[in-house]
């Protein structure tokens, strides 16, 4: 169902793949994931790694609710407000993703949609 595309040894490294195939299943398309809780409140102002965790969670949270795991996300783009956070970023998808890396973009941009937000994730999921 998905097999991940690698054309590069550092891609190992960076934990991600340049490409994800999939055959069969249903796609799902996930939001832009912002770190909010439930109450639309900003987890962890200012700590990189509590709104990165909380991400996980929202985009777990909606995985699940369509079927599957955050294992089937396929390819995801990654707005960071400081590019400093990058290397901090790959470690924790390595975390997450083990060595199933999804297809991936990492893109600096000056702010999101709330005041205090460092990141904020777009993705797809390919659940069998």
């Amino acid at each position: 169902m998905k097999e991940c595309v690698r054309t590069h040894p550092w891609h190992e490294t960076r934990a991600f793949s340049s490409a994800v195939k999939v055959t069969g299943g249903t796609l799902v398309f996930l939001a832009g994931m912002t770190p909010v809780d439930e109450q639309r409140r900003l987890v962890g102002p200012g700590n990189f790694d509590q709104q990165v965790e909380q991400v996980w969670e929202n985009m777990r949270l909606v995985v699940e609710k369509a079927g599957g795991t955050l294992a089937d996300v396929v390819t995801m783009t990654v707005f960071l407000t400081d590019l400093g956070h990058g290397n901090r970023f790959i470690e924790l998808r390595r975390q997450t993703f083990g060595r199933d890396f999804p297809a991936s973009a990492l893109i600096g941009i000056n702010q999101l949609a709330m005041p205090g937000m460092l990141i904020e994730i777009q993705a797809i999921a390919a659940i069998p």
